[in-house]
């Protein structure tokens, strides 16, 4: 990093805090980089802060390190319009006090939801410079209850690899914020890597098969998949219909929590989502509460874990956050398996790849506005990355739809033979959760696509649509590259697994600021 960037956005911080300052006296600058829901909320009410002041800072430090100084490369596009969000919030708040929940939260949008006004793009140049006429349903809720959409920011392109952020909307990689050579994990890197390095206090993410709890191991934030069927897609330009969830990545248990809070509601534009208002907690945040790992019956789930490229830092790191598991009073139950997984995975017959149909009724439900209405349209027009052309190509062969697809029938009664298996399992054993490092080697190198990569996110909870949350549980190679734990459990049993993370999170306080 060169030497004089830091000081360059500490200077345009205070130049601009000193510009809203009701007294045009000299304030400190606002930690916007270690800021939590709680920690803002407390200025504004202290009257220390605004929302327009909270908003600039923000601002300035992703003008000073997101394209210049670490280069981060996380931000596609900035919202023109946040500073006029934050006046009307500060209006709003001198008349009536918060606006909801989530008053005046910059976050942070993986740029494949749809935002009202700004560009939205699945990381693709196919899409640049589509505007959808409104807001994903869970970009519309968080709005609702006070957030402040500051950025989009980069994925994977078309949210198709877990292993690193590079795209075709944004030139470069995506940087990790905690060592600027290694990867950011995707497909949600972007959003990771913004608020790891503090350009936001919360962000939104989606996760097909890992792309949520990847991106927050590698940064050290904590990443919620719900149950499937929980939390809504809909206005989330789709990867598979069967697999994808959107939602909360945070630099706290309680920042995320807060989020999920919000969005787990049923929306007539998911069908999927009919049953989440029955089944969904009264007020999530109320497990947010200190000693619930006393008791609890955990499991390690060896068999997402164990291979012979676990690296021996990823197994002492983890080795620790047992032993602080049962510190903590947990009663842990070594070496759990679902003993019929591999019958259970032989039971898959042929391939499926919804991707082209997933895809292309989502454009249709969007015409005329779409930008292009099929697969074909985007192979012809050479708007993407070379690393996804392959991709796109072996999708666009699929000619079945997937539901009469016999590889796709296949692949769902694989599904329902693994939520029957691990419900089995944890009802056998009356385990409350089971455990196991989120990625077992650290992040790689960028541009490394040869040594393992120790993703243990693509099985149990996007196959059964069970629940699992990931929280940092340390840090590898001389404490520079975070490593995360992740709690999976029953559906609909998020609840459970935020107390038991929780207490967890804050018994080791694992997270750290990033080097920057």
């Amino acid at each position: 990093m060169r030497p004089f960037l830091p000081s360059l956005a500490a200077v345009a911080v205070l130049q601009l805090a000193a510009l809203v300052s009701p007294s045009h006296a000299q304030p400190r600058p606002f930690p916007v980089d270690t800021a939590s829901i709680a920690t803002i909320h407390a200025a504004f009410t202290a009257k220390r802060l605004s929302c327009r002041s909270l908003v600039q800072q923000y601002l300035a430090r992703i003008e000073a390190l997101d394209k210049q100084g670490p280069s981060i490369n996380s931000i596609v596009l900035v919202n023109p319009d946040a500073l006029r969000v934050a006046d009307s919030l500060d209006q709003r708040f001198a008349r009536a006090g918060a606006t909801g929940p989530l008053h005046c939260i910059p976050l942070i949008v993986k740029d494949n939801f749809e935002t009202l006004g700004l560009q939205t793009t699945g990381g693709s140049l196919a899409l640049e410079g589509w505007k959808p006429p409104q807001d994903a349903t869970m970009v519309r809720l968080v709005k609702q209850a006070g957030a402040v959409v500051l950025a989009k920011s980069n994925l994977a392109e078309w949210a198709f690899t877990p292993y690193e952020t590079v795209s075709s909307i944004l030139p470069g990689y995506t940087r990790n914020p905690y060592a600027l050579d290694r990867v950011t994990a995707g497909s949600s890197g972007g959003t990771a890597a913004a608020v790891a390095a503090g350009f936001g206090t919360l962000g939104l993410g989606t996760d097909t098969g890992n792309s949520i709890r990847g991106p927050s191991a590698h940064q050290a934030l904590v990443g919620i998949r719900s149950t499937m069927g929980l939390t809504s897609r809909a206005g989330v330009i789709p990867l598979n219909a069967t697999a994808d969830i959107a939602g909360p990545m945070a630099r706290s248990m309680a920042d995320a929590v807060a989020v999920f809070d919000v969005i787990a509601h049923a929306d007539p534009a998911d069908s999927v989502t009919r049953d989440a208002d029955t089944r969904r907690a009264p007020d999530y945040r109320r497990a947010l509460v200190r000693g619930r790992l006393a008791g609890a019956r955990v499991g390690l789930l060896r068999q997402a874990y164990e291979r012979p490229t676990l690296d021996p830092e990823v197994k002492a790191v983890f080795e620790r956050a047992v032993a602080d598991l049962r510190r903590a009073g947990a009663i842990v139950i070594d070496s759990v398996r679902v003993d019929s997984l591999d019958a259970i995975q032989r039971r898959q017959q042929g391939g499926c790849n919804r991707f082209k149909a997933d895809l292309e009724r989502y454009f249709a439900g969007r015409a005329p506005n779409a930008p292009v209405k099929t697969l074909e349209e985007i192979l012809r027009s050479r708007r993407y990355h070379p690393t996804v052309e392959q991709r796109l190509r072996d999708a666009a062969q699929a000619s079945e739809l997937p539901e009469a697809s016999t590889g796709c029938q296949s692949r769902e009664r694989v599904r329902e033979a693994l939520r029957v298996a691990v419900h089995q399992l944890m009802d056998s054993l009356q385990l409350d959760a089971m455990v196991y490092p989120t990625w077992s080697n650290p992040p790689r190198l960028i541009g490394d696509l040869n040594t393992p990569h120790g993703d243990n996110s693509q099985l149990f909870s996007p196959t059964t649509g069970f629940p699992s949350i990931t929280v940092p549980m340390g840090y590898t190679r001389n404490g520079r590259l975070p490593a995360g734990l992740s709690f999976f459990g029953r559906a609909w049993s998020e609840f459970r697994l935020m107390e038991l993370a929780f207490d967890y999170e804050q018994r080791t306080r694992h997270w750290k600021r990033p080097p920057l």
